[in-house]
Formats: C-alpha cells, structure tokens, sequence
C-alpha cells in the first residue's frame, strides 16, 4: 500500500510553508501528499500582506473528496485562521475516524506577522487539541496557547509541556527553536514518559517553513507506519539537515526557505 497523508492548512504563495512545504516534505521522505487548503496567503520571504480564509463550507468539500476516496494515513494540521473552518476540520476528523494527528498551531509566521486570532485559539484549543494525537508548537505559541510567559530554559519547557499535555492532546513536542542556546532541543512528553531531541543551532537567516516541515515529516513518518518517538525523530534529523543545507537555495530577500530536497539536488 501507498503511504498517504493529507496536510489541511494554508498555502504559501512565496511556496516556503504552508502547503507548499507540506507537500515538498512529504515527497522528499516518501510519501504521497494531498491537500485541504483552509486558507490562502499572500506571502514572500519578506513577510504576509494579505489572508484569505477560504469558506468553511468548500473546507468540508475539499474533506470529503480527498478522505472519501484516498485511504489516509496520517493527517497534519496547520494554519487555521477563522473559527468556522476549526470547526470543519474537527468534524472531518471525526467524520473520517483519523486518529494519526498532527496539529502544528500555527500562529506568528517567521516574519513576525500574526495568522490566527483570540477567538480561533480558544477554539482550537477546545476542538482540536483533544483530537491530536501529538501537537508541535514552539515557544511562543505554547505560552499564547497557555496564556502565560514564553520559557526560557529547559525546566520551563517542561513545565509548559506538562500543562499543554493537562489540555487533551495525546502528546506534546515543544519545540525550543526560538531559544537563545547553543543548541536547538525540543521537549517531546508524552503519556508514559519523556525525551529531549537536541541539534546545534545553525546560524543561518533561511528558517522559513521550519515549523511546517518538522510537523508534518512527522506526519510522513506516522503514514509510513513509524511509531510516534522513532517518527519525531526521524523528522527533527530532517529539519536540521534542511536547515544546514538552506543557504545553497537563493530564494528572495528575507528569510529563505528550508532545503527540502537537499538530499537530491
């Protein structure tokens, strides 16, 4: 059988994350990706000018055809920005009996610019937190999802995930890239125990789409039947061997993307 997995999230016209980066992550580790687009941006490597939710009603649509015909191994959620489209996309889930969830709360892009407000947040918290099997967000969205500071070393990354795992999911990664040391660690709790996945910090402005590809290069490896601790991984040796290999890509002039394919290319 094919491995199959669907990204529902919001499409990247600069083509760094969202969408985009899905679905280059999901070829580049075998994989076949198909797509709910639950929103549109109008985004380069400089930053977003402008977001178009698509309407809830065509989200449903877009559920129904790819789940109805596609046998679906594993799901990864991304940017949902209105809470109608939350809803949708909680109903599908349900609707198509998906259990391999992986829920990436994209919030902030790496421009700094906001995708999701207050309202859409609680919301998601309630309805897709639960249905999750593990959730991967980094620093900052874990203390907007908390409503608290972000942690600023490892005891607090802890604490945080504890109280996020407290909140329905079946597992946390919290993701430490945005700290300050020299390594870049993510915190992975899960119900029965613990583990840190460390890599040294790569000094390097080509970030976009980091988020994006680990979370869903976990969702390839789930698809492929990878349990979910050798899955993360997997995925964080992707990321970082991405993001190694960013500055042979020229790609705008902000924050580049991610080398997806560097492995071929």
């Amino acid at each position: 059988m094919t491995a199959i997995a669907v990204t529902i999230a919001g499409s990247d016209s600069g083509g760094g994350a969202g969408i985009q980066a899905d679905l280059k992550t999901f070829s580049a580790l075998g994989v076949y990706g198909a797509s709910v687009i639950a929103a549109l941006t109008a985004q380069n490597t400089l930053g977003v000018t402008a977001i178009h939710d698509v309407p809830a009603a065509f989200v449903t649509a877009q559920i129904d055809a790819v789940f109805s015909d596609l046998a679906v191994n594993a799901v990864k959620i991304g940017m949902l920005s209105h809470p109608d489209v939350i809803r949708a996309v909680a109903a599908g889930l349900d609707r198509y009996d998906q259990r391999k969830v992986v829920l990436d709360p994209v919030m902030v892009a790496t421009s700094g610019d906001m995708l999701i407000h207050d309202e859409s947040v609680e919301l998601m918290v309630a309805e897709l937190l639960p249905r999750a099997l593990v959730i991967t967000p980094n620093l900052r969205e874990a203390a907007r999802l908390l409503g608290t500071k972000m942690a600023m070393n490892d005891a607090e990354m802890e604490d945080q995930a504890r109280a996020l795992l407290a909140m329905g999911p079946g597992t946390v990664l919290l993701k430490g890239g945005h700290g300050t040391g020299a390594e870049s660690s993510d915190f992975l709790l899960t119900q029965s125990g613990a583990h840190w996945f460390s890599a040294p910090r790569i000094p390097t402005l080509n970030t976009h789409g980091t988020g994006c590809t680990l979370s869903s290069a976990i969702a390839a490896g789930l698809a492929r039947g990878i349990e979910l601790v050798p899955a993360v991984e997997a995925a964080k040796l992707y990321i970082t061997e991405a993001i190694e290999n960013a500055d042979r890509l020229d790609i705008g002039k902000g924050h580049g993307p991610v080398h997806h394919f560097y492995r071929w290319w």
